[in-house]
């Protein structure tokens, strides 16, 4: 299990397997811990979790970056609404170096809380959704090269947005079934500006066309089913998912986490990859531990254990007393403490 990497490390909360604490938090692993976890057969992953933080990238560096990122989009995007095209190239070597260090943070959850869009939507949730993207590619084990190509399909997925009139764009309310039917055209229009965009990949181009499809057919443009879409679509259409509803919007506000969640697991937002689907919630979930939460009724509380049969209701511990979600069931993480 190659646990012993981390002896010297002190726990930062519990380490429990089965219910039964096996180091409590606050104590240094010394080799009489590193073959009790053996002999449990803990994973690795979990010990990991529950050591201190390693050196995480300053917020504001994040932060810094993410604006750099933002506006650099917002500039090359309004470059393609003026004259139709756009600098491929430029906008490769600008903005892809950038998301792939902001994925370089450890510290998921207030990664998520950065890349979230708080005002102007457009432009930041570009920029989110390859963030998330970049996560989910290296979480598959794609190589690098794939990860940047994913990267950099991602931030341009909404590209054929500057075609559509800002009073569709940006309405606070419902769109009319009129406006529906172009906002949904801007998938074709960012296929066309990206296609005829020279030494552009065609795969960033399929991405803009495909990454609001589903394998239920209810997806547009053209109504395809995931053996159809290419790979690089699927995980962009799961990150764009998790980014939309975890962020302000003009017309909601942000998703609980608990609902985000659950309603991608049941697919409420249609039928996306269950395999990426899979793999990125197992990942949030998994970095749910130890971390601080707020509950649907208020309270404030660390996740000091989760149950792999219900990872959504995992023990809660506020103040000095434990709260077990799986039988509180009216009780729900609403959101994640950064």
């Amino acid at each position: 299990m190659r646990l012993a990497g981390l002896l010297g490390k002190k726990a930062k909360h519990d380490i429990v397997h089965n219910g039964l604490v096996l180091v409590p938090a606050g104590v240094t692993l010394e080799s009489s811990h590193i073959d009790l976890l053996e002999n449990y057969r803990v994973v690795l992953e979990d010990v990991r979790l529950a050591v201190e933080a390693e050196e995480r990238q300053p917020e504001s560096e994040t932060a810094a970056m993410m604006s750099q990122a933002v506006q650099f989009t917002r500039d090359m995007f309004e470059r393609v609404r003026e004259v139709g095209q756009l600098d491929s190239e430029a906008f490769e070597h600008t903005v892809t170096p950038i998301i792939l260090q902001i994925a370089e943070n450890k510290d998921m959850f207030r990664l998520f809380h950065t890349v979230k869009a708080k005002d102007e939507y457009t432009h930041q949730h570009n920029i989110g959704v390859s963030v998330l993207s970049t996560l989910i590619g290296r979480w598959l084990g794609w190589s690098d090269d794939e990860v940047a190509l994913l990267s950099l399909a991602a931030s341009l997925h909404d590209v054929g947005k500057v075609r559509i009139p800002d009073e569709i764009l940006l309405k606070p309310g419902r769109l009319t079934t009129d406006e529906y039917a172009e906002m949904k055209l801007h998938t074709v229009y960012g296929y066309e500006i990206l296609k005829a965009s020279r030494k552009m990949n065609p795969r960033v181009a399929l991405v803009a066309l495909q990454h609001h499809e589903r394998d239920d057919r209810r997806g547009y443009p053209y109504g395809i089913r995931n053996g159809e879409m290419d790979e690089m679509s699927k995980v962009v259409a799961v990150a764009d998912i998790f980014h939309a509803m975890s962020s302000r919007r003009p017309y909601h506000e942000p998703m609980p986490f608990y609902r985000v969640v659950s309603e991608m697991r049941n697919g409420s937002f249609g039928e996306l990859d269950p395999h990426i689907v899979g793999v990125f919630l197992e990942q949030i979930i998994r970095h749910l531990l130890g971390r601080q939460v707020k509950l649907s009724d208020g309270r404030w509380g660390e996740v000091v254990y989760l149950d792999p049969q219900e990872d959504m209701h995992p023990l809660v511990r506020v103040g000095d007393s434990f709260i077990n979600l799986k039988q509180e069931r009216h009780l729900h993480i609403e959101e994640i403490i950064i």
